[in-house]
């Protein structure tokens, strides 16, 4: 993602607030200013949310509820490059009403990084919720992964190691300073977590049960024009990687009978995403149906590449395992039930 900052998008901040976010119905008002903590938003179409500019949605299902934590573009109009201070977390119970809750976690809250909160992806455990996230290292040049932990699915969450998960020093497969970015984390059916991250090279780890150590080797995946936002998950007893793919990204997937590959890539499961030059989704199953989880640029009029926003549409199988490509609507999803 920060090649991605040559590679990486373009476009403006929102104007104005609309209506303070009086509790309700958000979609439609403008992206930029704060809004209250426990605000409920229903998302009437994509994207799903309209009064601030989310990005690089990560999702977790938990007692019948859908949690989705984002990053938050907070660039002002036309300038172009990320600014990213905090993550957000919102809860639903049907994909379609949500609460916005407040911002459990800043780069600020690891005392070893200096900023950046990038893309990160949040799984539980034996009752607590390990957030690892990508920030930029106060002291090893790079990007990092962290991870902090909470016996709340909305936090607040602390630092549950006191350091960096992993650091740019430790991956040598290419010279840049951000290939350590993106953390997808997965635990498999016996128990064994595993880690997957990077930009341009896909890097993969597994992770003791204590979820805060690597547990042997760092190891890597090649897969076909690999950039970015691994995403893991497991259906009807097989294993898929999707992946931003090539740049401006669309999303790409492999599949596999074991999490450790071979990978047999697939081809393209997302085009790309309006008005946005990446692509980073997140893929669940939710009462019955499968969702895919994107971001794009198209909150009107200074969406884009630097001013995301999350937009859920369906995901389905064929017959064969394959997953279908994922039609981007206006409409969005209706509630699940």
């Amino acid at each position: 993602m920060k090649n991605l900052l040559s590679f990486r998008f373009c476009f403006s901040k929102v104007a104005g607030l609309a209506a303070a976010l009086v509790a309700c119905t958000l979609s439609g008002t403008s992206a930029s200013a704060q809004s209250p903590a426990d605000t409920t938003i229903r998302a009437t179409s994509n994207p799903i949310f309209t009064h601030k500019y989310t990005a690089d949605p990560a999702a977790l299902v938990y007692k019948d509820k859908v949690y989705l934590y984002a990053g938050h573009d907070e660039a002002p109009a036309r300038r172009e490059g990320y600014v990213m201070n905090e993550w957000l977390v919102f809860s639903s119970p049907d994909m379609v009403t949500w609460t916005e809750h407040k911002s459990p976690l800043k780069p600020t809250d690891f005392a070893w990084a200096k900023g950046e909160a990038w893309a990160s992806h949040v799984i539980e455990r034996d009752g607590k919720f390990y957030w690892f996230s990508t920030v930029e290292h106060a002291t090893i040049k790079g990007k990092a992964i962290g991870v902090a932990v909470s016996d709340n699915p909305i936090g607040p969450f602390k630092d549950a190691r006191g350091s960096a998960l992993i650091t740019n020093d430790m991956t040598t497969d290419t010279k840049i300073s951000w290939d350590d970015i993106d953390p997808a984390v997965f635990i498999d059916d016996n128990g064994q977590a595993y880690i997957f991250w990077g930009n341009t090279v896909l890097h993969y780890a597994k992770l003791k049960k204590n979820m805060v150590e690597l547990d042997g080797p760092i190891k890597t995946i090649k897969l076909p024009h690999f950039t970015e936002a691994p995403w893991v998950h497991k259906h009807k007893g097989m294993y898929y990687l999707s992946y931003a793919y090539q740049f401006p990204e669309k999303t790409a997937y492999a599949m596999s009978k074991n999490i450790e590959g071979p990978w047999e890539y697939k081809g393209i499961l997302n085009e790309l995403a309006g008005n946005s030059n990446t692509n980073h989704q997140a893929i669940i199953d939710f009462k019955g149906k499968s969702y895919f989880i994107y971001h794009n640029g198209a909150i009107p009029t200074d969406g884009g590449s630097f001013r995301r926003s999350v937009c859920i549409d369906y995901l389905d199988y064929n017959k064969d395992g394959t997953m279908k490509r994922v039609v981007m609507t206006s409409e969005g999803i209706k509630p699940a039930k």
